[in-house]
């Protein structure tokens, strides 16, 4: 099921002394934070927006000026907070990509149809990303790769892989 909120980052501290966050986001484009007009964080149960007044990236470095924070002790109290956009203001994937959030807790399957498990997480180190299915034997970790991943379908649900090179490349815990 997709979420209607995608998570893009998290404060990890303050910048400065005039109320600059430091965001270790959770995007393959941290430029993208140029274009963001508001962030969402949450609120309890809801979310509460707030305007982006400024961004700068430097490297993988991502720094935020948000509405309302306007010093380093209001920053400080933003450590830790989660930003999201809603779907409306993501940004257009191209044909081939998905967001991780829509793919977490699918099921995979070998090109045969046997299930492997569940997929728990995507870790992206960098190069190439790595699937984590939770299967009865411990999870399987996966390289991201299209001879691997033979099939990610959010429509259908499920996700399938070529149990020749999972034998390969992946690793059991």
């Amino acid at each position: 099921m997709k979420q209607e909120h995608l998570l893009i980052g998290e404060i990890t501290k303050p910048q400065g002394i005039r109320g600059e966050v430091k965001v270790r986001h959770y995007t393959d484009d941290p430029d993208r934070f140029y274009d963001l007009e508001t962030v969402l964080i949450p609120d309890g149960a809801t979310f509460r927006e707030i305007a982006v007044t400024g961004a700068r990236v430097n490297g993988d470095d991502v720094f935020l000026t948000l509405e309302g924070i306007a010093d380093r002790n209001e920053a400080e109290k933003m450590r830790g907070l989660k930003l999201y956009v809603d779907r409306a203001h993501a940004r257009e994937l191209p044909e081939d990509e998905v967001f991780i959030a829509d793919i977490i807790g699918l099921p995979a399957f070998d090109t045969k149809g046997n299930p492997i498990g569940t997929l728990t997480e995507v870790l992206t180190p960098g190069g190439v990303d790595v699937f984590v299915f939770k299967t009865p034997k411990g999870n399987l970790m996966t390289p991201g790769l299209k001879d691997v991943l033979q099939e990610v379908n959010v429509e259908e649900g499920r996700i399938v892989l070529n149990e020749v090179r999972l034998a390969e490349v992946s690793i059991l815990q």
